[in-house]
């Protein structure tokens, strides 16, 4: 009774609204609409996260390995998600699983919002995880179902900018509400709109369900999960302050073993399966598989340095989560209006050039970030982010040209989430990596500035003399807590030169990882003369 009523109730709204009526003409675009709502989110979450680690590790005491298992965990659960997305709405309808996507993302922002330490913070991340990684793809293929092929290319044109826009804005909202509420209202912000975009679903969406839906590979979802988390849990850890022992530990070895052997059984299961979870078959086909390595590759470059830049704005140069922000915002534009650009140029020209192009200048801006030190000026903090937001413009859709370019029109489907879930899985090694090599680059940096400080040296004594007397004269205190102080701010001053100095090895070895996927670029293949033969219309018949 309950169900009919809210059926009649629904049925008699959409009567009163004509543009909602499934055989409406505007009815496609309100669809395209409410998933453009749960894109933006999901990916605004993936980025707003990055302003907000400063407090975020201020609030419960933690450092940057522990906090970094807030972008990490993020990263790893949407990337599992992401293949199991075409199972679920196969089996339960499009429609509901949209919706129960939006709702476990609600929940997980709201319950996210009152984590009360990190861990919690970080199994909230999961279940925000959960339904961002379903949002994305059946979001996609319900807004490629709805549209008809010639109105098709412009919509999945709207839907890709509200991920480019979440880019730009996700920090920058982030860091007002940080600064000006808390860190915990990054979150909140997502359960009002969430809740709309449920409401919306619900009254907007038609339900969409296949006849035949294959069975699940749970033992390929189990053995790619476990590989995964073992994985980066060893990358993460094998720094940490709990970790005595370090990469050699019995901790670090048993989960690289534990990795290797659900990889094994992984790759074993997806190739004699009968319907894998993933087809790492198309993998064979040679454009589509070098230009996911090339995908890869760029993922942990250019992801896993993205959250390094936030962190010294904020702790080096004493920016505010707002002004750090602030910063991304041209990325995200400049991505927009360079996208459509590149998609014009790979139909005219081999779109190996703007790729090459693309993914040159994202090295060269990954270098000019390896000199920052705590005296950088704005300007030379903006130069690289100018290029990296053109750069990433011109690699996204080349890429995605060359990759489908000899797949089957049958399989593209299954290609597109696979090229998805490998650009996931390298930003989530890529967090893991740069932050475990971050640990390892300020231990060492801290070592070598220290044995460099010399205190019986002339300028040592001559620089804690100056700021003894300073401190004596502004704070007061007697001469030994003022030469105490001026101690303070000597080895203050080392451990963070000794941040930045990691900062910017961490961004050199992210600008080399990048630069090499130019190599593999250039063995691809192109076939342009051949596709342009078959768009040319043929001879009218006489």
């Amino acid at each position: 009774m309950a169900l009919f009523s809210t059926h009649k109730i629904k049925s008699s709204f959409i009567q009163r609204l004509p543009s909602l009526h499934h055989e409406h003409s505007s009815y496609r675009w309100w669809v395209l609409l409410n998933v453009m709502i749960g894109t933006f989110m999901a990916v605004l979450d993936a980025t707003i996260v990055n302003v907000a680690l400063p407090k975020i590790m201020a609030t419960f005491g933690v450092d940057v390995e522990k906090a970094e298992w807030v972008l990490t965990a993020y990263l790893l659960v949407f990337a599992v998600m992401l293949p199991t997305s075409g199972w679920v709405a196969d089996h339960l309808g499009y429609k509901r699983t949209y919706f129960g996507a939006l709702f476990l993302f609600t929940l997980g922002s709201f319950l996210c919002g009152l984590a009360w330490n990190e861990d919690a913070l970080i199994m909230f991340r999961v279940v925000q995880a959960t339904g961002a990684g379903f949002l994305m793809p059946v979001g996609m293929a319900i807004v490629a179902r709805e549209f008809p092929p010639k109105q098709r290319g412009i919509a999945l044109g709207f839907w890709s900018i509200a991920a480019a826009a979440s880019v730009s804005l996700g920090p920058l909202i982030g860091g007002y509400l940080v600064d000006n509420i808390s860190w915990g209202a990054i979150f909140d912000v997502n359960v009002p709109v969430g809740i709309v975009g449920l409401f919306a679903t619900l009254v907007i969406q038609r339900e969409y369900k296949t006849e035949q839906a294959r069975s699940f590979d749970l033992v390929g979802f189990i053995s790619g999960s476990v590989f995964l988390g073992a994985m980066l849990l060893a990358l993460s850890d094998g720094n940490a302050s709990w970790n005595t022992g370090g990469w050699t530990s019995r901790f670090i070895v048993t989960c690289f073993i534990v990795s290797g052997t659900a990889l094994a059984v992984f790759l074993f299961t997806e190739m004699t399966v009968e319907h894998p979870l993933i087809d790492l078959k198309l993998l064979k086909n040679f454009n589509f598989g070098v230009t996911n390595a090339i995908l890869f590759i760029f993922g942990l470059g250019m992801f896993g340095s993205t959250f390094l830049l936030p962190l010294y704005l904020q702790n080096s140069l004493g920016y505010t989560a707002l002004q750090a922000g602030a910063v991304f915002l041209p990325v995200g534009i400049l991505q927009a209006l360079t996208a459509p650009v590149a998609g014009y140029l790979s139909d005219k020209v081999n779109p190996k050039i703007p790729a090459a192009i693309g993914l040159f200048l994202l090295a060269l801006s990954m270098y000019l970030n390896a000199a920052l030190s705590l005296s950088t000026e704005h300007a030379q903090i903006m130069l690289p982010l100018y290029i990296r937001g053109f750069a990433m413009g011109l690699v996204f859709t080349p890429l995605t040209t060359l990759a489908l370019s000899d797949i089957p029109r049958q399989k593209i489907a299954q290609a597109s989430g696979l090229f998805n879930v490998l650009r996931q899985l390298g930003g989530s090694f890529g967090v893991a990596l740069m932050g475990a090599l971050l640990t390892r680059r300020m231990i060492y940096h801290s070592a070598m500035y220290g044995q460099m400080v010399d205190s019986h040296s002339p300028a040592f004594q001559q620089v804690t003399a100056n700021l003894a007397h300073f401190s004596q004269n502004v704070v007061g205190g007697t001469p030994a807590v003022a030469a105490m102080r001026a101690n303070a701010l000597v080895s203050s001053n080392v451990v963070q030169q000794a941040f930045v100095r990691a900062i910017n090895d961490d961004f050199l070895i992210a600008g080399g990882i990048t630069a090499l996927t130019l190599i593999p670029l250039f063995i691809l293949r192109t076939h342009k003369k051949k596709r342009n033969q078959e768009q040319k219309p043929a001879p009218p018949i006489e």
